[in-house]
């Protein structure tokens, strides 16, 4: 089905029937071509793009090949489902510039793809009578084209009206992905989960590595590899059962040369290493795995932040 350009669909529509839409992207940073092109391969047709930097433009052209790069106001002229893939905080004044230029049509679906916010940011395009839609898909990104692949299983954080659920649905399932509701007001806390597991794992990885790396170690990649693999496996089969390690075991003297050797070589990973020793401390101690009479002397440990 190819929805009008003066006149979309109206809700109960786009719930009953899986349209065949022409598709923009505002933002063609590392997620709006990958999810275009995710939609095209569903058979629906991305027909324009915007981009600011050549390294957008570069993506674009990469994965949205002849599709032409316009300016915003012009993506949605020309699209009936548009994606909105900016950062989170440039979201809303995106969405009320829309508004109030007239770029939003009655009927045209308008998705953006922020965690952190639900359909409430949609507002100023709701009123101009867009049937607004948030699709989260939680991936990390590279801007190439195996996003499109990592897709298939993918999970998407999705808050939509009531009427639009069945549409939401088929968007993510043509995507590849599966669909997860997320409540409007659970938004914040649902991304915080995300960012917690996916943005602070880089940074303990890239720092693990630092330190191999520091101790002689010539790939710590892939020394780290089937070790991380392993735990993240354990991890989300078995939550805090897959606790290992001198901080779950109580082992106070280990911790305790760990932090000197790390305010020697390594002294901006102290703090990250005391905050995840002392969380998983508490975890340990929470399930019964950490004993009080061995906890006493780690959490001394940890309280002081171990020699100087």
């Amino acid at each position: 089905m190819n929805a009008s350009h003066t006149s979309g669909p109206t809700p109960s529509e786009a719930e009953a029937r899986p349209a065949r839409l022409t598709v923009g992207v505002v933002g063609a940073g590392r997620v709006g071509p990958a999810l275009a092109a995710a939609l095209k391969l569903a058979g629906h047709r991305p027909v324009a793009a915007s981009g600011v930097s050549e390294l957008s433009r570069r993506r674009a052209a990469a994965l949205l090949p002849d599709v032409p790069l316009v300016e915003p106001e012009e993506v949605l002229a020309r699209a009936d489902l548009v994606l909105l893939t900016v950062p989170d905080d440039a979201l809303p004044g995106l969405v009320a510039g829309l508004a109030e230029t007239g770029a939003v049509r009655p009927g045209q679906l308008i998705v953006h793809t922020s965690g952190r916010y639900g359909t409430g940011v949609l507002e100023p395009a709701l009123r101009a009578g867009a049937l607004p839609l948030a699709l989260h898909p939680a991936m990390t990104f590279t801007g190439t084209a195996v996003d499109v692949q990592r897709l298939a299983g993918c999970s998407f954080g999705v808050t939509a009206p009531g009427q639009l659920r069945m549409a939401a649905e088929a968007l993510v399932i043509e995507m590849g992905g599966e669909p997860e509701w997320i409540d409007e007001e659970a938004r914040p806390l649902y991304h915080a989960g995300l960012a917690i597991g996916a943005n602070h794992l880089v940074t303990l990885v890239a720092q693990a590595m630092e330190l191999l790396s520091a101790a002689g170690v010539a790939e710590p990649g892939r020394m780290l590899g089937p070790l991380l693999g392993a735990a993240l496996d354990n991890a989300l089969r078995a939550g805090d059962g897959a606790l290992t390690g001198p901080v779950a075991r109580g082992d106070a003297g280990t911790v305790t040369a760990h932090l000197a050797e790390l305010r020697k070589h390594s002294p901006q990973a102290v703090a990250s290493y005391l905050a995840m020793a002392r969380a998983t401390a508490d975890r340990a101690i929470a399930n019964g795995m950490l004993k009080p009479e061995l906890a006493e002397a780690l959490l001394e440990v940890l309280a002081d932040g171990g020699p100087r």
